[in-house]
């Protein structure tokens, strides 16, 4: 079990053991909620994540406000862990950009792998504007395009900072899908090109009929072998269990040959 759903249900249990304690059962607080019985079962049972607010309605229905404290700090604990697209652009893609940017630079060693689009850090300012575009309408949030397009060229100055390394894998399909018009990908692959001769910088290119030992389903990110963040379409994760973090480097070097081309080359 990961150390994410690890705590998802031990604050599962946690919340079952007060309902029991109060001598309800779990279609008795559904009822006093509001909610669907299963909702209960699935938050008790570690299947599904209470949010600020549901802990509030649980504590308030069981009469033992005294207990929100100690239940909001297991819930911020989950959230290191696990933090929802919708939640997390509350506030706009500018203060994602900027958060991201505080993590990369606490790192000197990062490594990036994309299977559907062109890593961040090497996205042209029009491609970048296309993905907040989809993104925000994807998920319904602030839509500061302008300004998170500003803040992921900020992030980029990293690539100049001596000392430091960047190593990128990117899937071939992400050189290939139209996520923005035609002419804006043909700057974007102009701007790869601009890598080769960057001594930070090692892009390599995995090709479509290279035999592979891990589906690439997802883009993820390792910091300093001590930390992984892994965007999927609903979410973004971070891992710092070393069997987690351990599955993700052996992916990493699962994937680095053959290649089409690489900037070491």
């Amino acid at each position: 079990m990961s150390d994410y759903q690890a705590s998802r249900t031990a604050l599962g249990a946690r919340l079952r053991e007060l309902r029991v304690e109060c001598g309800l059962t779990g279609k008795s607080l559904a009822s006093r909620l509001g909610w669907p019985a299963s909702k209960v079962s699935k938050i008790e049972t570690g299947k599904q994540s209470p949010t600020g607010n549901d802990l509030r309605a649980w504590t308030d229905a069981l009469h033992v406000p005294e207990t929100m404290g100690e239940l909001t700090g297991r819930l911020r604990s989950l959230e290191t862990h696990y933090a929802a697209w919708r939640r997390q652009l509350a506030a706009g893609v500018r203060a994602r950009q900027e958060a991201w940017q505080v993590t990369e630079n606490a790192a000197g060693t990062v490594w990036n792998f994309e299977s559907a689009v062109i890593p961040g850090l090497l996205q042209t300012a029009e491609y970048a504007r296309h993905m907040f575009i989809r993104t925000t309408a994807l998920h319904r949030t602030v839509q500061d395009i302008d300004a998170g397009v500003n803040a992921r060229m900020q992030r980029q100055q990293a690539l100049y900072t001596p000392g430091r390394m960047f190593h990128f894998m990117v899937w071939e399909p992400a050189l290939r899908m139209l996520l923005c018009p035609r002419d804006v990908m043909a700057g974007q692959l102009d701007r790869l090109a601009g890598v080769f001769g960057m001594s930070t910088v090692h892009l390599a290119v995995v090709p479509l009929g290279a035999a592979l030992t891990v589906v690439p389903t997802h883009g993820f990110w390792i910091f300093d072998e001590q930390l992984v963040m892994v965007e999927t379409i609903g979410a973004e994760l971070r891992l710092t269990d070393a069997a987690e973090t351990g599955l993700c480097w052996s992916a990493r070097s699962a994937r680095t040959r053959p290649l089409i081309w690489s900037s070491r080359n």
